[in-house]
């Protein structure tokens, strides 16, 4: 192993988080170095390249808000942008405020360990020059919520003689499927949007399906000139209303009552969202996310738009969610996803009621066929929130070990720091709104705290912060008293970790919204961060 390096702070990611971080560090005079896994800067973009791969905010407010120049020299052309184009955009960020003279690309942090006689973290990584040793005051964790694939435990997934694709990781060079016959197990965000795009290229597609998720359309095409050139005019007030709202969106949502309005009106309000496009319909009356009564009707209108667009009805009933309500599974933005049922050659198999049995060295095996592929996509998700995290062996004073910590579920203040853990800070991770989000503003509201507190810290010759044991007991506490409020538990979703087996049911994201959050956090820093233990 090399020379340890010695910097004050250590940033573990180059996606949104990581990136903005190391600016505010760097803009406040600290020295600071990014390790990154991947060969480029773009966090979750950089591994999610599947077909159809696009953001499911709008360009326009998926993305940074800390320059004013930044707003106004950048030119988005899709109302939702793609993969490759967000690529672009955080690159052209990189470049222009000289960010990657100070990330380090290919390496993989194995360990960060609290070194108490010095208080100082110490982060070993292999890249590619080898063992490097990094001595930090500060240990940042920017490693994403959705960045660690989840690969089920399929029998004789390794048997396959074909390709086997997981859109989280999926190759740089594309993939061309025409003429193939191909296979997508899992049907959330990434397999909604890239079976559409798979179907366009292959011979025969199935699409292996446990649980049916709620899909509204997109509504996606190039943005018009007009509606960017009012964006860029009102960009300050843009940006202030969406950090004030439950969703860091631009938009409020409504104060009139789902369970209230009457059938006509319901209809009323949904069918102007349906045309409208994109998840905001999930607030279109006030009460979709806590009465189960508003949250029926809504429910059973985008069950009836799926009778409208599939044509085979047993097909159109298979694709509908009954075991959650709607908006408690992050809805699904699509482009022609339940279109694409209607192509003679794409066919849906329920595996709930035949389950997949084992994959064969031809294809995949269910309890009642044989399916004969070529190729087979895992569009199967993450091991979301806390499992980038959890690789790294992170321990805290005597040894702690953060795994440890968490046996039970993420445990933290604020979503931002871990009692025993001195000088660890998490962004946009568990016990904060996070997933629940515009994920940029839920990142920039965390970056922008960590380093005011960091500059606190610094300003007032404190060497160590860190959540007090009864501040982090009752910060999730009220986690899950707030979660309690709403519907979200009546989901298995990957918000409670249900998607990894083993993993503890906990819901681990905040869910009062990023405006509600943002004032408790701003308190806190206002009464001299109180909850934190500082020497």
């Amino acid at each position: 192993m090399r020379a340890p390096n010695h910097v004050d702070a250590v940033i573990i990611g180059a996606g949104f988080s990581g990136l903005y971080m190391l600016k505010r560090l760097r803009d406040q005079g600290l020295s600071a170095v990014v390790l990154e896994r991947g060969d480029g800067v773009g966090g979750t973009w950089y591994w999610n390249r599947y077909p159809g791969a696009k953001c499911d905010v709008e360009s326009p407010y998926y993305s940074f808000s800390f320059d004013p120049e930044l707003d106004q020299e950048w030119e988005w052309t899709e109302r939702y942008p793609a993969q490759h184009e967000l690529m672009a955009y955080m690159n052209h960020v990189t470049d222009r405020y000289d960010l990657r003279k100070d990330i380090r690309f290919e390496t993989t942090v194995a360990s960060a360990v609290y070194d108490e006689s010095d208080n100082l973290w110490q982060i070993t990584s292999v890249g590619p020059e080898g063992g490097q040793l990094t001595k930090a005051r500060y240990c940042i964790m920017a490693t994403g919520c959705l960045s660690v694939p989840n690969v089920p435990d399929l029998e004789g997934l390794d048997d396959f003689n074909g390709a086997v694709y997981h859109t989280g990781n999926w190759p740089h060079e594309g993939v061309d499927f025409t003429g193939m016959r191909v296979g997508v197990i899992g049907t959330g965000s990434s397999g909604v949007q890239a079976i559409p795009e798979i179907a366009k290229q292959a011979k025969d597609l199935k699409v292996f399906q446990r649980s049916p998720n709620f899909c509204v359309p997109a509504k996606n095409g190039p943005l018009d000139a007009q509606f960017v050139a009012e964006v860029k005019a009102n960009y300050p007030e843009i940006r202030e209303t969406a950090r004030l709202t439950p969703t860091g969106l631009p938009f409020f949502p409504s104060s009139e009552s789902g369970a209230e309005a009457d059938e006509a009106r319901a209809k009323e309000v949904f069918d102007e969202h349906w045309t409208l496009g994109s998840f905001r319909i999930g607030q279109s009356f006030s009460d979709i996310g806590v009465s189960q009564e508003a949250n029926d009707k809504l429910s059973g209108y985008v069950h009836d738009k799926i009778d409208e667009i599939v044509t085979d009805q047993e097909v159109a009933e298979k694709l509908k969610p009954r075991d959650h309500p709607i908006t408690t599974k992050r809805i699904c933005v699509d482009t022609d996803y339940y279109e694409t049922f209607n192509r003679p050659h794409v066919e849906l198999v329920d595996v709930r009621t035949s389950p997949i049995t084992r994959i064969t060295e031809s294809g995949v095996k269910t309890q009642v066929a044989d399916y004969e592929l070529d190729a087979l996509v895992l569009a199967t998700g993450y091991d979301a929130m806390t499992g980038a995290i959890m690789k790294i062996d992170i321990r805290g004073r005597d040894g702690a070990e953060l795994r440890e910590h968490w046996n039970a579920g993420p445990r933290t203040y604020l979503g931002l720091s871990v009692a025993g853990f001195p000088n660890l800070f998490s962004l946009a991770g568990p016990g904060s709104p996070s997933v629940l989000t515009n994920m940029v503003s839920a990142i920039e509201q965390h970056v922008e705290w960590v380093d005011d507190h960091i500059a606190y810290l610094q300003r007032n010759g404190l060497q160590t912060s860190e959540a007090l044991p009864d501040a982090e007991e009752d910060w999730i506490k009220h986690v899950n008293e707030v979660a309690d409020m709403t519907l979200f538990k009546k989901a298995n979703s990957w918000y409670l970790g249900a998607n990894i087996p083993g993993k503890p049911r906990v819901f681990m994201a905040y869910a009062g919204g990023l405006g509600a959050y943002r004032q408790q956090c701003d308190t806190v820093a206002a009464g001299d961060y109180e909850g934190f233990q500082m020497a």
